[in-house]
């Protein structure tokens, strides 16, 4: 009553329905088994859904045939596993890479622009603090090659955004050719492809299903006949006549379902004969799906290589430089360098004055009493050789504390001392102005005119050269804000000194 299940090699039997069997066919050339006591026979609920299928579409989807992703349940029926979903896949893959590398670029830039910002402070605080000499150099490197290494990152952002996303970009316009009505070209293409080769197969495969319900209907037929004919031969009620009728039925039902049978093995030896064809034709459709997968694959290889080699500085000759002139600056710093320099500009090691007798000589004598009291300041002390300070330069409050920002020669106390080696009524060449009261000040040449403000909040100074008041104290601003947020005033009281601009409002 039906076909061996020896004919059917079923690569599992958890796939006991028709699409299951187009993969077996698919991948080993064998059709199905027709054996209803078997687990691995075509059951009949699976082939009505199989005929549905294809009455709605007339095909069959390839991503139930070839993938081997089909599931009887509901939920199941529209799976993303299809080969034309693929290709929609690799050009939303593109975008995804796309955006991928505008962030990274991001990050190099603004990595880039830190690296700058913090060069240009620190070799600020650096060149206006006391280090000196040879240290000060080595440590003057390492702002250099932040500003070298910011360069490299903006080199990295630029090959990323100018060549890696141009380059995706570019291969996506030319891979994926959008259609009037929606979708890809190339996904249109594979959907017609599967189409026209599944079509005579999925045509005998309904007729195949369609014998096969016939067949097991006339079968179920004659199995009821044959039990109601032989249960009238024990009932003394069943006429002779009655009983005839129902012989001649189970008679009728056999022939029918010889019939059946015979047409469903016709029809699956047709479908035996088209399973060549409909491998290659299907395989040939595959093939060009797979070809255009590896095409985007080695294109993305190709790109993420491109990406690494960029983003990879170690590779970079220009980077092994910058650390290799680092190395070679900060080795090169000698502390007894810098000490003999300290002490040939700033201990016994510098050019002495020493006094000598001079002859009388009325013009030379006024001079001198001329220069002796521009020099004398507040206490009466009057020093000589010592270089009067810069114009000040402000930091931030927050920085001000890390590394003085007055000139290196004011750090250092042992320089106002250098008076002990100099003559105190001749300068020595390399002399300055005096030190002390008002050519110390760095407000000296401040005009007495200015704003009047009104402080906004309590502010304590933070070191010698910046005031002190409470909210609601005025004060005068001499000097406008400079570009790190300090003004120049001076106090009621006639002290000078900086203050936070944005703590005070005009009058």
């Amino acid at each position: 009553m039906s076909l061996p299940s020896s004919s059917v090699p079923l690569s599992s039997p958890s796939f006991p329905c028709p699409a299951h069997a187009l993969l077996s066919i698919t991948l080993s050339g064998a059709l199905p088994s027709d054996d209803k006591s078997s687990g691995q026979g075509l059951s009949s609920s699976a082939c009505m859904k199989t005929v549905t299928a294809v009455d709605s579409h007339n095909l069959l989807k390839p991503s139930r045939i070839m993938s081997g992703a089909y599931d009887e349940s509901a939920s199941q029926e529209d799976g993303t596993d299809s080969f034309w979903e693929r290709i929609d896949d690799g050009h939303r893959l593109c975008n995804d890479l796309m955006n991928c590398i505008q962030e990274r670029a991001k990050i190099e830039k603004a990595y880039s622009q830190q690296l700058t910002d913090w060069s240009k402070r620190w070799r600020q605080l650096v060149d206006k603090g006391p280090q000196y000499g040879s240290v000060e150099r080595a440590w003057v490197a390492v702002m250099t090659e932040a500003e070298k290494v910011s360069e490299l990152h903006q080199d990295v952002k630029n090959s990323l955004v100018n060549n890696d996303f141009e380059k995706v970009k570019n291969w996506q316009k030319d891979s994926y050719h959008k259609q009037m009505m929606g979708g890809f070209k190339e996904t249109k293409e594979a959907e017609e492809g599967f189409k026209k080769a599944q079509k005579p197969w999925a045509k005998k495969l309904k007729e195949l299903e369609t014998a096969k319900k016939t067949y097991h209907l006339a079968c179920k037929e004659e199995k009821v006949a044959s039990i109601r004919e032989a249960n009238s031969k024990a009932d003394a009620s069943v006429t002779a006549d009655q009983q005839k009728k129902l012989l001649d039925k189970v008679d009728r039902c056999k022939q029918d379902s010889q019939k059946a049978k015979e047409k469903y093995e016709k029809t699956l030896d047709e479908l035996r004969k088209c399973t060549p064809q409909y491998m290659e034709n299907m395989e040939t459709v595959f093939d060009m799906c797979q070809q255009f997968e590896d095409k985007r694959l080695c294109f993305l290889r190709e790109v993420l290589l491109d990406i690494k080699r960029h983003l990879n500085l170690t590779e970079n000759q220009s980077y092994t430089t910058v650390y290799r002139d680092l190395e070679r600056t900060i080795t090169s710093a000698s502390a007894q360098e810098d000490l003999k320099w300290f002490s040939n500009n700033h201990g016994p090691g510098m050019h002495m004055n020493w006094p000598q007798f001079e002859e009388y000589n009325p013009e030379i004598t006024h001079m001198i009493s001329k220069r002796e009291k521009s020099k004398k300041g507040a206490d009466g002390i009057m020093l000589t050789n010592v270089t009067a300070a810069p114009d000040y330069v402000a930091a931030p409050a927050g920085d001000r504390g890390s590394v003085s920002s007055s000139d290196k020669n004011q750090a250092y106390s042992s320089q106002d001392q250098s008076a002990e080696w100099s003559d105190d009524e001749q300068a020595a060449p390399n002399s300055g102005s005096d030190t002390n009261g008002g050519g110390a000040n760095p407000f000296e040449e401040e005009s007495a005119k200015g704003v009047r403000v009104r402080a906004l909040y309590d502010y304590d100074g933070q070191e010698q050269d910046e005031l002190t008041f409470k909210a609601g104290d005025e004060l005068t601003k001499l000097e406008d804000e400079d570009d790190q947020g300090w003004c120049k005033g001076r106090l009621d009281s006639g002290q000078l000194g900086l203050y936070p601009a944005n703590y005070v409002e005009p009058i």
